[in-house]
């Protein structure tokens, strides 16, 4: 995430996240410290993963005060071990203290997503289907999340409802049928926006074909009626194969010749990366 996005988009929801922890003060490091103290604490990795989220980690400390420095000894989507000295965090011993856990909520979060979706990419190896996260994203943290899924090796779907047209099983209710929703979208759609739609059955495929969507989900079809849908589509769109995929059952589906699959378990399902931040001590004062 570069240092644009981060002030433009990420600065709003870093400093909501601040303010939903410091609502008045932060009471317990007012009553142990002297303002002018300054300090050093290290960035621990305590499980093996893929690290994530090293900008919005040194914001958090920069946006409760820009004098903070934070060093890291790692890359952004490096493999990590346990053990490791991720970086260091100077500055104002009340800052550090202050900023720790919002700091390292969202690296431990992002680098808990990065590392699922590396690991599910992986059992894709060698088929040539790209991995897509969803819009189940938690609330507010969608730009985070999104971005981990890319660090780990995925690729973003749509981010947002402006962002790209797909029709889903309540809008083909609503417009009347597959045709007549591919045929309003189109319409009303900028040309250079591609018309996705979610089907359920080979009926409804052959629908989208005719109606020439641009690329066809195949959504919570059994494996044998997925092989069938792809031969009938035979290149004419782009295909996506969804419905409850996890990295438990995502290898059932490599023998498919499909170009996309996508999962929203990369982002809910995923857990965090243990990361501390340890051995505070002073290093002077002003």
């Amino acid at each position: 995430m570069n240092e644009t996005t981060l002030k433009l988009n990420a600065d709003p929801y870093i400093l909501m996240a601040l303010r939903e922890d410091i609502s008045n003060e932060d009471i317990t490091t007012n009553a142990i410290h002297k303002d002018r103290e300054y300090g050093e604490a290290d960035l621990i990795c305590k499980q093996k993963g893929i690290i994530c989220g090293i900008g919005t980690f040194k914001r958090v400390f920069q946006l409760l005060d820009d004098s903070s420095d934070v060093i890291f000894f790692c890359e952004e989507g490096q493999p990590v071990e346990e053990g490791m000295l991720l970086g260091k965090v100077t500055g104002k011993i009340s800052t550090i203290l202050t900023g720790e856990r919002t700091a390292l909520n969202y690296l431990q979060r992002m680098s808990g997503i990065a590392t699922m979706t590396h690991h599910v990419v992986s059992l894709l190896e060698g088929t040539g289907i790209k991995l897509l996260d969803t819009r189940k994203t938690t609330p507010n943290n969608r730009l985070f999340e999104k971005y981990a899924v890319k660090i780990g090796g995925g690729y973003n779907h749509r981010y947002n409802l402006s962002d790209g047209i797909l029709l889903k099983d309540n809008h083909i209710n609503a417009a009347g049928s597959v045709k007549e929703a591919i045929q309003m979208a189109r319409e009303y759609a900028p040309f250079v926006r591609k018309i996705e739609i979610e089907c359920e059955s080979l009926e409804q495929v052959k629908e989208a074909l005719e109606a020439r969507a641009d690329i066809i989900m195949l959504d919570n079809m059994d494996h044998e009626t997925m092989k069938k849908a792809i031969e009938w589509i035979d290149g004419r769109a782009e295909t996506e194969c969804s419905g409850n995929i996890s990295k438990e059952n995502i290898e059932r589906l490599k023998d498919l010749n499909v170009d996309y699959i996508s999962s929203g378990s990369i982002i809910y399902n995923a857990g965090i990366l243990d990361l501390s931040l340890k051995n505070l001590k002073l290093i002077g004062e002003v």
